[in-house]
């Protein structure tokens, strides 16, 4: 199972938001790359990075900070955040992020993914971002009036074969990951899912865990990070256990 240390980028800075509310900001560290470098010291095999500037905006915007993630580490990156054209997918392959996570565009353009799956393959992630089983669109703030499941099957039509499942009414809060509909949409979909949104503590991490062989292949892990109320290097160590 892979955790996925997240670093949320706004205004060039690390910060986090509570349930995708951007008047709900903390900043934690006004150099991403150092945040970056600290989670791969500590054993992070993978980074999870969104440029929330970009959901907003809907392109990429903070590329500066971006490049100095990759470059400061040795560890792949995905990247999401604003994606919506194919020439923004290349620009940031070519970059180096190692997979594009596409959100809104997946409800609202589904051709673009499949066009890019076939060209990119496994580099190409969806996030679906959903609250009460509902996808959300536009950094959060829009409802794309498709229910999670549905888009997931779609997706896996399309050829996608990775899906970020974020439970926005948890994403931020600390509460507890969506265990139960993360391994719903894998069994729906067929697919391999990150569970996102809400991981507070080791037994969350346990948790996805239990669900691994479910088609759950890993989880987000942002604030309580951040906060220390999850160790990292412990919650790898319960992901490595066979």
């Amino acid at each position: 199972m892979i955790i996925f240390p997240a670093i949320d980028i706004r205004g060039g800075k690390c910060v986090r938001l509570t349930k995708g509310d951007f008047s709900q900001e903390t900043v934690f560290s006004d150099e991403p790359a150092a945040m970056a470098r600290k989670w791969a010291a500590q054993g992070a095999a993978y980074l999870h990075v969104v440029d929330l500037d970009g959901a907003l905006a809907g392109k990429s915007v903070n590329l500066a900070a971006i490049g100095e993630i990759i470059r400061a580490v040795t560890i792949p990156v995905e990247l999401g955040g604003g994606i919506r054209t194919m020439e923004n997918i290349e620009m940031l392959l070519e970059l180096g992020v190692q997979r594009v996570i596409l959100g809104s565009v997946a409800v609202r353009d589904p051709a673009l993914v499949k066009a890019a799956c076939a060209k990119f393959g496994e580099r190409i992630v969806v996030g679906i971002d959903a609250k009460d089983g509902i996808v959300a669109v536009d950094g959060w703030g829009v409802s794309g009036e498709v229910k999670a499941e549905d888009l997931a099957v779609q997706m896996a039509a399309a050829g996608v074969k990775h899906i970020i499942y974020t439970d926005i009414s948890r994403d931020g809060t600390l509460t507890g990951v969506n265990v139960e509909a993360t391994a719903r949409l894998a069994a729906v979909s067929g697919l391999k899912i990150i569970a996102s949104g809400g991981v507070s503590s080791l037994e969350d991490i346990k948790k996805v865990k239990q669900v691994e062989g479910a088609g759950v292949e890993g989880v987000i892990v942002g604030k309580a990070i951040y906060m220390g109320s999850l160790d990292l290097r412990a919650a790898l160590a319960i992901a490595e256990e066979e």
